[in-house]
């Protein structure tokens, strides 16, 4: 809102796109203000450049709300205060860009701020996370618009605001009671293992017997406790599974003794015959192993979605004149992308999973609920962020997947949190951070499809098009 109400003076083009700068930097240094910690940590990078990264980084995403202002002044300037609804269109089409442009890193959008809103949040099941960042964006513009003109003009934007939330909310509160969602579907009693696992003993030989017992440990206790489908978080294992003989023996037997299935993250190397002589021959992929409760591998799903920085280097082709720096960027050996969702039978049903941050992206969890998933999953691993915000705002972020498709979601994180939440994004149940737990919950395998599911993004391409059929039928002025 106060953006808005500094964009209805009418600055020049350069001042409001620096206005809107300021504004995408203050969202998002006080939202990703974490990434400094996590580069000087594990990055080995001194306090002050990993600062500087953390400032690089806010000021790209900031380039998104600059553009959303450079767009709605431009528009003001044609028509007036009238040119305030169209800056949600602008919102969210450029906050849909920054999930795509070069990757993609679509963090805490908008919307999401309204994932504990839970009428409002609703909404998700019809437009996605999407539809909630243009509600939010509208709502603000309705309030500026009111508090810069008065009378009647004033009063219907204050009347149209109260209804349009009213309206939502009403629907919202109603669909929440309804709750057909939570009585449909075939039950299953889900075993959440959170291992507690510090990042710097993860890798440390001499602690690998340690936490592979320890996850032996508590995966038989929560099948004692009833669990019929087990899930361990992102790269779980101290090994790379069908890499080390021993640890790939003791995980099948662990499936066979309790009888039950289990999903976990492990490293998966895999030959790549198209490399030249004297290169590595293997490709390296962050994977998901789903095994049998006879112990025979099932499904093998690879991640798609890489973290830039950490699993691979953006435009690491072109920096090929130099490999030090590529090396020293990623800290190990790049990871391989996978190319396709990957369905995990469990019985009868199927389900699907996503790691660590690809939960964020809309897209990713729509395609496999469109592939037949009827239970989603997450598997993270959210030691890096220590005690920082981010592994609350990524259980926030994984919450509004379940209300977008109207599914189960399981989160099993390495540190926390781990949880499931509803199809209505009620969290059934949640861990804290930072501690050694076994959670036992009961989910459901859903067929049923949201409108959302079945129509996509829908929202972000009318914002598009908004922008574009306003420069076009708008009158024009000189910019």
């Amino acid at each position: 809102m106060p953006l808005l109400v500094a964009l209805s003076q009418r600055p020049a083009p350069l001042r409001a796109f620096l206005l809107g700068l300021t504004t995408g930097l203050v969202y998002f240094v006080g939202t990703i203000y974490w990434t400094s910690t996590v580069v000087a940590e594990y990055g080995q990078l001194a306090t002050p450049v990993a600062i500087i990264a953390m400032l690089l980084l806010a000021a790209y995403l900031a380039l998104y709300p600059a553009f959303t202002a450079l767009i709605t002044s431009r528009l003001i300037a044609r028509a007036g205060l009238a040119g305030f609804f169209v800056a949600p269109a602008a919102w969210v089409a450029t906050e849909f860009l920054r999930g795509y442009v070069f990757g993609g890193f679509p963090w805490v959008p908008l919307g999401n701020s309204q994932v504990t809103v839970l009428p409002v949040a609703q909404l998700a099941s019809v437009t996605g996370v999407y539809g909630l960042s243009a509600l939010v964006a509208v709502v603000n513009a309705g309030i500026a618009y009111a508090m810069l003109t008065s009378g009647r003009r004033r009063a219907t934007a204050i009347a149209a605001t109260a209804v349009l939330l009213l309206a939502i909310g009403g629907w919202g509160t109603w669909r929440i009671a309804d709750g057909s969602l939570t009585r449909e579907g075939t039950p299953i009693r889900v075993g959440l293992v959170q291992g507690n696992i510090e990042q710097t003993l993860k890798w440390r030989p001499d602690q690998a017997r340690p936490i592979f017992t320890t996850y032996i440990a508590m995966t038989r206790d929560v099948v004692r406790r009833g669990a019929q489908f087990i899930i361990w978080p992102e790269s779980a294992t101290p090994f790379t599974f069908e890499s080390d003989p021993v640890g790939e023996r003791e995980m099948r037997a662990l499936a066979r003794e309790v009888n039950v299935p289990i999903l976990f993250g492990s490293d998966q190397d895999a030959p790549n015959r198209l490399v030249p002589r004297g290169e590595d021959p293997r490709l390296h992929y962050n994977a998901a192993f789903q095994l049998g409760s006879d112990g025979s591998t099932l499904a093998v799903y690879r991640k798609i979605h890489l973290v830039p920085f950490g699993e691979f280097v953006p435009l690491a082709d072109w920096l090929t004149f130099f490999p030090p720096l590529v090396q020293t960027l990623a800290g190990f050996a790049p990871f391989t992308p996978g190319d396709s969702i990957v369905m995990l039978p469990v019985g009868r049903h199927k389900a699907s999973t996503a790691i660590c941050y690809e939960v964020v992206y809309p897209s990713l969890v729509r395609d496999a609920v469109l592939g037949g998933s009827q239970l989603l999953t997450t598997i993270t691993n959210d030691a890096w962020y220590g005690h920082s915000s981010a592994p609350f705002q990524h259980f926030a972020m994984a919450s509004m997947r379940a209300i977008e498709h109207g599914r189960y979601m399981a989160r099993a994180a390495n540190t926390g949190i781990s949880g499931v939440v509803d199809p209505y994004g009620r969290v059934v149940a949640q861990s804290a951070i930072f501690e050694q737990v076994g959670l036992v919950e009961e989910a459901r395998f859903l067929t049923s499809r949201t409108i959302y599911t079945a129509t996509g993004d829908l929202v972000a391409y009318l914002s598009m098009a908004i922008i574009v059929l306003s420069f076009i039928f708008v009158r024009s002025v000189r910019l």
